[in-house]
């Protein structure tokens, strides 16, 4: 396993590879993460997987500096996978080039994760541009449990980039709870209790499916799901999966959450 800290390194180790896989990650890894290099794996001669945690997008830096980081623990993980590239850049590094034109979302798209977190996704979409354009993988595969961050990225880069992003089912424990870095933020009993809301979740997505009167049933169940589990929703929304909008009806729906047990902000989609 190589580990590769500056950009002209990374371009020597991966210059001949032609069947490059990509993971992007902020390290803390869970099986969610793990579940994407075994698919890189499987798919691609080589893999990469880059770990940075990207201060441009975090809107609070509280919420960066809180940010779990084990990066010996990491290493050992993909060491054992036998991950033949590790990225590790420094902040100087990888944004030494500076941006000739900002990123900017449209309205449209300022819904979800995008209306509450300002500059979140523009950091996001930022780094990974430089990152695709630096590795020129051929896949890269990334989660869909932050299937809005999915959504952009593949919009945004099939404009800029030949590269594929692959997207992986969320990987959820034997609770249901879907599998972050920010879960290890969480005490046991704040565990137990994100377990019991994925599951009030899912029951909710599968009795949605029957109502025709979405918009009226979710506001009551927003409302019924604050107080039942004493927690702050930022949003509880169902939306078309295809291109995110309000238009559902005959199409394949998603629910989408963003919730705060105290202070710790977790989403999920069901």
């Amino acid at each position: 396993m190589k580990i590769l800290r500056t950009k002209d390194d990374l371009k020597e180790a991966i210059s001949k590879v032609r069947n490059l896989g990509f993971v992007p990650t902020m390290g803390s890894f869970h099986d969610g993460h793990i579940s994407l290099i075994k698919k890189s794996k499987s798919k691609c001669y080589k893999t990469l997987v880059s770990i940075y945690i990207n201060p441009k997008q975090f809107n609070k830096k509280k919420d960066f500096d809180d940010y779990p980081r084990n990066l010996t623990r990491d290493l050992n993980i993909l060491k054992k996978l036998n991950v033949n590239f590790v990225f590790l850049p420094s902040t100087n590094e990888i944004f030494k080039e500076k941006r000739k034109k900002k990123i900017i979302l449209t309205q449209k798209q300022k819904i979800l994760c995008a209306k509450f977190r300002k500059g979140h996704f523009e950091g996001v979409l930022d780094i990974m541009d430089r990152l695709i354009k630096l590795i020129n993988p051929k896949y890269t595969f990334m989660g869909e449990k932050d299937f809005q961050q999915l959504f952009l990225v593949k919009k945004f880069m099939s404009k800029r980039h030949k590269n594929n992003i692959f997207p992986c089912k969320t990987v959820r424990d034997k609770n249901l709870l879907a599998l972050s870095s920010r879960n290890f933020l969480l005490s046991k009993v704040q565990l137990i209790k994100a377990a019991l809301i994925a599951k009030y979740l899912f029951k909710l997505k599968f009795s949605l499916k029957k109502n025709v009167k979405i918009h009226n049933s979710l506001l009551i169940k927003k409302k019924e799901l604050q107080k039942k589990f004493n927690i702050k929703i930022d949003y509880l929304e169902i939306r078309n999966e295809k291109n995110l909008t309000t238009s559902y009806k005959n199409r394949k729906i998603r629910l989408f959450v963003a919730y705060y047990i105290n202070k710790i902000r977790l989403i999920d989609n069901f």
